[in-house]
């Protein structure tokens, strides 16, 4: 009911830029309070704000823009593929989990004023994108060697999976249905053309539709990440000299 009164009463453009505008301020506030908690450890605003705005530019370009949107052939049409993370991914492993969290807001951010989903797609891919990011970056974080690079891989795999196939189900396309109105049958229509092993949307859709899209995503996303970052680590650490243990993941191929 109060769904949809607010769509009664407010166009998709404007819900964004409340949404947009809320979400602004709550990162504000959100970094200040951070700043404060890290002023033991020399939290500097002029190197956070360098950072965030490199890797958020470059994540955006990656989520917003259409020629970076890869579509697949076993997806219906409202499904596309893109690589976003990978600069999320980078900035977690060099900076931190909380650097790379607030990339992925600063796309989410981006993105807003251009959602035609009432915002619920983009409140999805930040979900997403965290749960993939994050653990990797705050299981590097503990252990920086190649073998916390394989572990965090592997359990953000594991979870952003799981996550993306629950959503999916229980929260997205609910809302599609019942909030944007697209009935039941059209959906259906829409996967099972793209997939005809697509017999049902609960677990048809994730088996033969989530689950194989974000392994290959996912296995995308990771390749790109451990090459680009093994060859740029180093120039990403200019403030202090880059620790032995960090060396690991480039040198150990030649061990």
């Amino acid at each position: 009911m109060v769904l949809t009164e607010v769509q009664e009463g407010l166009t998709r453009e404007q819900i964004s830029w409340i949404v947009l505008g809320a979400s602004l301020v709550a990162t504000i506030v959100f970094v200040i309070l951070y700043s404060k908690f890290m002023k033991k450890k020399e939290f500097s605003w002029a190197r956070f704000t360098a950072r965030v705005a490199i890797f958020g530019a470059l994540s955006s370009i990656l989520y917003v823009v259409p020629v970076f949107q890869l579509k697949l052939p076993f997806l219906p049409a409202f499904m596309e593929l893109h690589f976003d993370e990978v600069p999320a991914f980078i900035a977690g492993y060099a900076y931190g989990p909380f650097t790379a969290f607030i990339v992925i807001f600063i796309k989410t951010l981006i993105k807003l004023p251009f959602s035609s989903t009432f915002c619920v797609g983009e409140l999805a891919d930040l979900i997403f994108s965290s749960a993939f990011v994050l653990p990797a970056a705050f299981i590097y974080k503990k252990v920086r060697n190649l073998k916390g690079v394989f572990i965090g891989f592997g359990v953000s795999f594991v979870l952003q999976i799981i996550v993306a196939s629950l959503m999916n189900v229980y929260a997205i396309l609910p809302f599609y249905m019942q909030v944007m109105n697209y009935p039941y049958d059209v959906i259906m229509d829409m996967c099972s053309k793209a997939n005809p092993l697509v017999k049902n949307l609960d677990i048809d859709y994730v088996m033969f539709i989530v689950v194989p899209m974000n392994i290959i995503k996912n296995t995308i996303v990771l390749v790109l990440t451990y090459f680009v970052y093994k060859g740029i680590h180093k120039s990403l650490r200019w403030e202090k000299p880059v620790q032995k243990e960090e060396l690991e993941v480039v040198d150990v191929e030649a061990k």
